[in-house]
């Protein structure tokens, strides 16, 4: 299929939808069913009542913003020009469980989100920096918790390529 529209058009928005369905079974597991992209699993540890068989949704959303970054780096490195060859990130959250007993007042969310990314990269420091700030700029999870006041705490580290 191809498209053609008028430069005028390029200033409307433009919306994709995309869905996932998930089954749940009465437990704490949720099976969640990407169509063409296959399925995962969210479930809750044996301690917390579930049957660990795949990670909290909690954790699928940490793995969701450094899924996000490291999609929204990939294309703005290439728009910049900016050659790397891969992130690694290792991330952590803190919660307050009383928000999630039901607690009133205390957030049921994330209160803290700590991600290290190490970027394997020769690029000067100063371009890397460049790279960041637009990234953070783009990305749709990262700004959807900064917009809920989740503190994100990102730390970026330049690592040479040889290492």
């Amino acid at each position: 299929m191809v498209t053609v529209i008028s430069a005028e058009e390029l200033d409307k928005p433009i919306i994709r939808r995309k869905s996932v369905s998930v089954h749940n079974d009465g437990s704490m597991k949720a099976v969640v069913d990407c169509g063409e992209f296959g399925s995962f699993v969210t479930d809750e540890p044996v301690p917390h009542g579930g049957s660990g068989e795949g990670p909290s949704p909690l954790q699928a959303v940490l793995g969701a913003l450094s899924g996000c970054k490291a999609v929204t780096f990939n294309r703005t490195a290439k728009e910049f020009g900016f050659s790397y060859q891969g992130i690694d990130f290792d991330s952590s959250f803190t919660i307050d469980v009383r928000g999630r007993k039901g607690v009133r007042g205390v957030v049921p969310h994330f209160q803290t989100i700590r991600v290290q990314a190490n970027v394997k990269t020769d690029e000067p420091e100063d371009r890397l920096r460049e790279v960041i700030e637009e990234v953070g700029a783009r990305c749709p999870v990262y700004n959807l918790l900064k917009d809920a006041e989740v503190n994100v705490e990102f730390t970026w580290v330049r690592c040479p390529s040889g290492n």
